[in-house]
């Protein structure tokens, strides 16, 4: 199966979980009285827009190149990544909001069966990242990555709002804002993780240096060549689940144009065959008497 298919289905699996986990945290906070769950509803039913956006933007990476793309238009899914961000980012801003409301207005303390909902939450959506990092991996894909944070990040909202009901259910009177105030926790860390999940996009987008591994099995391929004696400059640009690789090879000085030619054709074949997930290799050769 390709990468493409690999990401897509993960997709998938993440909206299907985040669509049953909103509406069970919705209905479970609502009847019990619980607003860190609810803020745990609304960070979930974030999570679902914004894997749609996630597989909108894997489906329009596989477009092929074309004249005004000749790269392919794996460049979307960093720019998708930024819109999850976005979504984080309001979802931390309305349940701070909410929080503090509730903070402010004296109200019921939640239920004690809340806690036995949020323990399989965190369970199911830890193995949810787990799941999704891996496969973000595989693929290479910087979206699927962002998507594997919320998973994460709707973990720890889910561990801050259980540690906050069993305050409130342990002290009793007078504690009954402790969930709202593990939601107003939660979301200081979703604001920290969209900044986790923001960054390495941003990288992604400026054609950042970050490859040294790959940069590294790269020069160590190409000594496997017949007809290269070394390597000079190498550049990585990532494009979607693509790399972009622009090498200096270093082959003999005496040798004809043809033969030169004829090398770097060899060295990019072999290199797209011994390291997945190549996209573009553009070689230059260098001869080795070059001043």
């Amino acid at each position: 199966m390709s990468n493409e298919k690999t990401a897509i289905q993960t997709i998938y699996f993440s909206i299907i979980g985040n669509t049953t986990l909103a509406l069970i945290k919705g209905f479970s906070g609502f009847f019990g009285n619980s607003y860190a769950l609810i803020a745990d509803a609304i960070e979930s039913t974030t999570d679902i827009f914004s894997s749609l956006l996630v597989l909108f933007g894997l489906k329009y990476a596989q477009r092929p190149a074309d004249a005004n793309h000749p790269y392919g238009h794996g460049k979307i899914e960093p720019l998708i990544t930024f819109l999850v961000v976005c979504f984080l980012v309001i979802s931390a801003g309305i349940i701070a909001h909410e929080s503090i409301q509730n903070i402010l207005t004296p109200h019921e303390g939640p239920k004690a069966w809340t806690l036995v909902v949020l323990s399989g939450i965190i369970i199911w959506k830890e193995i949810s990242y787990q799941i999704v990092m891996r496969k973000s991996k595989e693929t290479n894909s910087s979206s699927l990555k962002a998507d594997a944070w919320h998973h994460r990040s709707d973990a720890i909202t889910s561990i801050t709002a259980f540690i906050g009901i069993s305050i409130a259910l342990i002290f009793g009177e007078g504690y009954e804002t402790a969930d709202d105030w593990a939601a107003l926790i939660a979301s200081a860390f979703i604001l920290y993780n969209s900044y986790l999940i923001f960054r390495p996009a941003l990288g992604e987008i400026m054609d950042e240096h970050q490859y040294d591994d790959l940069i590294d099995e790269i020069r160590e391929k190409a000594l496997q060549v017949d007809g290269v004696l070394g390597t000079e400059k190498c550049f990585i640009r990532k494009s979607g689940m693509k790399y972009h690789i622009d090498l200096h090879a270093i082959v003999k000085g005496t040798i004809s144009v043809k033969e030169g030619h004829s090398i770097a054709h060899e060295l990019k074949d072999y290199l797209r065959s011994q390291i997945p997930n190549l996209g573009h290799v553009l070689i230059h050769v260098e001869p080795d008497d070059y001043n």
